[in-house]
């Protein structure tokens, strides 16, 4: 069997450990003769698995009884959406931190609805730092400051959590999403597609005071309301049985790992033997984000022209590198180094860019 170091962006690398449980339960679950996918979302195996994912996320997070975890589709995007139409109005906007494409679009999002305000902003500076906390103005009467925590176009990442006085923090963590420990508690609510750094494409986690979702207005259809998923335990409509399995699976592996303390050890070699590489080349290499913003999670850099990027690329693969493309609105080199990527990997993907550059 043939498996390439995976570095792509998202849908990204799983845990090994995770697909090879997933591969020997996938004709037939818990003795029930059905595959995963083909068992009722209403059964007791199925909700015996969606309710230990959400118990091992919020233990992980540190998280008490006062916290939901909800199981939402549309991925990120709709919840740019969904935020914005749930929370805020024209007297109390959403105030955000634009950082980067995805704290952006959901910025555009609420903007659409004329309830969107901005707090900071770094498109000036090509998105190469996050903002700090002197930058941040934040409206009091808003409805809450919308960050995203780990930009993985760019490669930045908050380093510190916002203080934001009695304006609730919101923060998209689709690409950092339990790498490292936090105090989850000084967030109101977190919302996270799994493709990157969680689980399978399909289903987005929503980790949220109860307070904030057990409410929505009257006037918001059905399944774009909070409540209707706080309610019914995410089970109004058929749930993505399988995604959920699979982050189900990854939360009980960071668990059996060592937790978010050992993801984050790790995380932080991985990072530094590609920054080391990077700071090291003598301007070959060219890291995008600032030092003071680099992120754990996606390391970007330029190498001297185009041409040397393509040829990268295609060595790359060649030795077994794959998802090593830059996305097309920044160019250059990404490598998503998420908590299921190897210290092995990383240093297959150092060890190439130094003969790559002595070549």
């Amino acid at each position: 069997m043939k498996r390439v170091y995976n570095f792509n962006p998202g849908p990204a690398t799983l845990p090994l450990e995770v697909l090879q449980e997933a591969q020997a339960e996938f004709l037939n679950f818990n003795n029930s003769g059905m595959s995963i996918v083909e068992i009722s979302h209403r059964s007791k195996p199925y909700e015996k698995i969606h309710n230990q994912a959400k118990a091992d996320i919020l233990e992980l997070m540190g998280l008490g009884d006062d916290y939901e975890v909800l199981f939402i589709q549309g991925g990120a995007s709709l919840q740019f959406a969904m935020i914005p139409l749930n929370f805020a109005t024209k007297e109390n906007p959403g105030s955000y931190v634009l950082s980067g494409t995805f704290s952006s679009n959901a910025y555009k999002e609420a903007a659409i609805l004329d309830v969107a305000e901005i707090a900071a902003s770094t498109k000036n500076d090509n998105f190469r730092r996050v903002p700090n906390q002197d930058e941040l103005k934040i409206n009091p009467n808003a409805a809450y400051l919308h960050v995203c925590f780990n930009n993985t176009i760019y490669g930045t990442e908050f380093h510190y959590i916002p203080e934001t006085g009695n304006v609730p923090l919101f923060a998209d963590m689709s690409s950092d999403m339990l790498s490292r420990p936090l105090d989850f508690n000084k967030f109101s609510l977190i919302y996270a597609g799994v493709q990157k750094n969680l689980g399978a494409a399909g289903v987005v986690i929503v980790v949220a005071k109860k307070t904030f979702i057990e409410k929505s207005p009257d006037i918001l259809p059905t399944m774009l309301r909070y409540d209707t998923f706080y309610k019914k335990n995410s089970l109004y409509n058929t749930s993505p049985a399988f995604a959920i399995y699979i982050v189900g699976k990854v939360a009980a592996w960071i668990k059996n790992s060592g937790g978010l303390e050992e993801m984050a050890r790790r995380n932080s070699i991985k990072a530094k033997i590609l920054y080391d590489v990077i700071d090291n080349s003598n301007g070959f290499y060219r890291g995008h984000a600032d030092k003071s913003s680099r992120s754990f999670m996606n390391v970007t850099f330029r190498l001297p022209n185009e041409e040397l990027e393509k040829k990268f690329v295609a060595e790359a693969l060649n030795n077994n590198i794959s998802g090593i493309k830059g996305h097309r609105s920044v160019g250059g080199m990404r490598a998503s180094i998420y908590n299921a990527m190897t210290i092995e990997g990383v240093e297959a993907l150092a060890d190439f860019m130094v003969k790559f550059r002595n070549a």
